[in-house]
């Protein structure tokens, strides 16, 4: 079915000026990304074809970019359009919280650091400063490559800590395996920064340790 035979009220650009972002499909609202359709196809069947063709919509956001350049109605401009709308979002949820947001809860800060380090291919570990109301400070990347190698140095993270003027820190590192469970060694760092932290009366308040689309809270676990 061509889009003009789609009456104008349901026709994804329409209806999000109409009635909100919110009341559309995952198929719609990617349909407006896809923007045109093929001969015979128009663009809410093509989103269509895509999201089953990934498996859902998350799927698509997380696909490799060979195997999304390589779809039928997407391609490397697109890649390149999507990539930046995933960056801008990821900022603009950064900058809102560095503008002094509060991160009352443990979902609170999982969900900001998935949204940094769940597409990481590479072991970072990061932390969260925060000030004497739990305000998130600022967001630092501090080590890349793997826990198990002893690579997190606390003198490091203090002096970070110190440069901030931070009342408290949340740490958080992602495994690129997907998977989020702690190891030992994940819970051994978590310690010996606890210990170091305390000397300048810094308080860690967990740490979270992001898997593909799962994360887990040591301080939810017990471990800490």
């Amino acid at each position: 079915m061509a889009m003009t035979d789609v009456p104008v009220s349901e026709r994804p650009r329409e209806k999000l000026l109409a009635r909100g972002a919110e009341t559309l499909t995952d198929a719609e609202l990617l349909a407006i990304f896809v923007r045109t359709g093929v001969p015979g196809r128009n663009a809410v069947e093509i989103a269509h074809d895509i999201i089953a063709e990934f498996g859902g919509l998350v799927e698509l956001l997380q696909a490799s970019k060979t195997h999304f350049c390589n779809t039928r109605g997407l391609g490397p401009a697109k890649y390149a359009q999507l990539s930046a709308v995933l960056e801008i979002a990821k900022r603009y949820q950064f900058n809102k919280a560095e503008a002094g947001a509060f991160l009352e809860s443990p979902d609170a800060v999982k969900s900001l650091v998935a949204l940094e380090m769940r597409d990481l291919e590479h072991e970072v570990f990061a932390c969260l400063f925060l000030d004497n109301r739990h305000r998130l400070i600022s967001y630092e990347a501090l080590f890349r490559g793997t826990i198990d190698s002893a690579s997190v140095y606390p003198r490091e993270v203090v002096k970070a800590a110190l440069a901030c003027n931070a009342a408290a820190v949340v740490l958080a590192h992602n495994h690129p395996s997907g998977v989020a469970e702690p190891s030992r060694a994940d819970i051994d760092i978590t310690g010996r920064l606890k210990k170091a932290l305390s000397l300048i009366d810094v308080r860690v308040l967990d740490h979270i340790i992001v898997g593909g689309n799962y994360q887990v809270s040591l301080a939810e676990r017990g471990e800490m």
